[in-house]
């Protein structure tokens, strides 16, 4: 993904035109294969928080996206919130650091639109953003289905 320094761009819909036709270099993508994902169940240990906002990554739609290390990086940076919540003596630089890794993993949508991932509301005939962006890249390469 490319990340986009400054301010959150506008959505894509917002702009008069295509962002490749401002006249910036559109970097080329390298792209992998997509694996089997295995979404782990939380540590239900976890401070509540930790464990709702761990929940909330399951339902949301970046979830598409992620592979078995996001999920991975997802756990780690829980527990850490669990230990930094449960804790007595709070440090300002951990919660930052807490913080810093959520924007890694694309909590929110400001964290999305840096990398120029939006989410909208599904389709009728309501198919995965990750099933449509495959669709997409096809359609790009020129490859039959």
């Amino acid at each position: 993904m490319i990340d986009v320094p400054g301010p959150i761009p506008n959505r894509e819909a917002d702009l008069a035109r295509p962002r490749e036709r401002g006249g910036s270099q559109v970097q080329p993508v390298t792209k992998g294969e997509l694996r089997p994902v295995t979404v782990p169940e939380p540590d239900p240990g976890w401070h509540p928080i930790a464990a709702r906002l761990y929940e909330s990554l399951r339902s949301s739609g970046q979830a598409d996206f992620y592979q078995n290390s996001d999920w991975a990086f997802a756990m780690s940076v829980c527990d850490d919130l669990s230990h930094y919540k449960k804790s007595m003596k709070r440090s300002g630089q951990m919660l930052q650091t807490i913080y810093s890794a959520l924007e890694r993993l694309l909590v929110t949508e400001g964290d999305r639109r840096r990398v120029r991932i939006e989410l909208h509301e599904p389709d009728d005939d309501s198919t995965p953003a990750s099933v449509v962006a495959i669709e997409d890249y096809r359609r790009e390469l020129g490859v039959a289905q």
